[in-house]
C-alpha cells in the first residue's frame, strides 16, 4: 500500500478543477494525494501531496521535479490513473476531485473503479453532483425535495425508506431498471444486497454524505486480488 492514513484522503485527478474544489475537499479530507497529472493542480495551489501515483504520462515536468521524492510510477496500461491511485490508498474515506467534467468515457471509467473498489468509501465531487457506491446500509438526512438518484452498475436490490418512490423489491440492473430522479421525503435509509449501486446526489449534500459514510459501521468486503 502506498498511502495508509487514519484520516480521509483528498484524491486530485488531472481534469479541470472548479474554483474552490480543492479547499472544499480538503475541509473534509485533509490528506492530499495526486493521480498523475493531478499533481499540476496541487503544485499550482502551493501544496505538497503525500504521494503522486500513476503511469506519469501526463505529469508536467515542473511537478515531476517538485515532487520527485513522492512519485510512485505504475507502468501498466490496463487501468486508469484513478484506478491505480485508489487501489493503493487505505483510508476511512476518499474525496475525489478532478476526475469528472472531461471525456465521458473517462467518467464511465471512474464509475467502474468506484464499484471495483467499493470497500473503500469514495465520494466523487463533480460540478453539480456527488457520486458514490451505496454501502450495505446507508442513512442520511437531507432536505425534503432533494433529488436522490440511484444508478445500478450491475444487478442489485436496494430497499429504501424516505424516498418518494420506494425501491424495495425492485430488480435493478443497468439494462432494465434504473432509479434516477427520485426525491427525498424524510430521513433516508438504504439497504443494498451488493456493491453495484451508485448514489448520485446534489453537490450540497457532500457534508452530510461524508458524515454518513465515515460514521457508518457498514462496509463492503474487499474484492481486490
Amino acid at each position: 500500500m502506498i498511502v495508509t492514513s487514519s484520516f480521509p484522503v483528498t484524491l486530485v485527478g488531472g481534469a479541470v478543477l472548479r474554483q474552490g474544489d480543492l479547499s472544499t475537499a480538503l475541509a473534509f479530507a485533509p490528506i492530499l494525494v495526486a493521480a498523475d497529472g493531478g499533481a499540476a493542480a496541487v503544485l499550482a495551489a502551493g501544496m505538497i501531496p503525500e504521494a503522486v501515483i500513476g503511469d506519469m504520462d501526463s505529469l508536467p515536468d515542473a511537478a515531476a521535479v517538485a515532487f520527485a521524492g513522492r512519485l510512485h510510477r505504475i507502468t501498466e496500461q490496463e487501468t486508469t490513473d484513478f484506478d491505480k491511485t485508489l487501489r493503493h490508498v487505505t483510508a476511512p474515506l476518499v474525496v475525489a476531485i478532478g476526475v469528472t467534467g472531461g471525456r465521458f468515457d473517462h467518467e464511465l471509467a471512474v464509475m467502474h473503479t468506484l464499484v471495483r473498489y467499493a470497500e473503500l468509501p469514495c465520494v466523487v465531487l463533480g460540478a453539480e453532483n456527488i457520486i458514490f457506491v451505496c454501502p450495505p446500509v446507508f442513512e442520511v438526512d437531507l432536505p425534503a425535495g432533494s433529488v436522490f438518484s440511484l444508478f445500478p452498475m450491475g444487478p442489485v436490490h436496494v430497499a429504501s425508506e424516505g424516498l418518494r418512490w420506494p425501491t424495495t423489491g425492485l430488480d435493478f440492473a443497468p439494462q432494465t431498471l434504473i432509479g434516477t430522479s427520485n426525491e427525498v421525503t424524510g430521513p433516508v435509509r438504504l439497504t443494498a444486497d451488493g456493491p453495484e449501486m451508485l448514489v448520485i446526489l446534489p453537490r450540497v449534500a457532500l457534508g452530510a454524505v461524508v458524515l454518513a459514510l465515515t460514521g457508518s459501521m457498514s462496509h463492503w468486503p474487499s474484492r481486490k486480488g
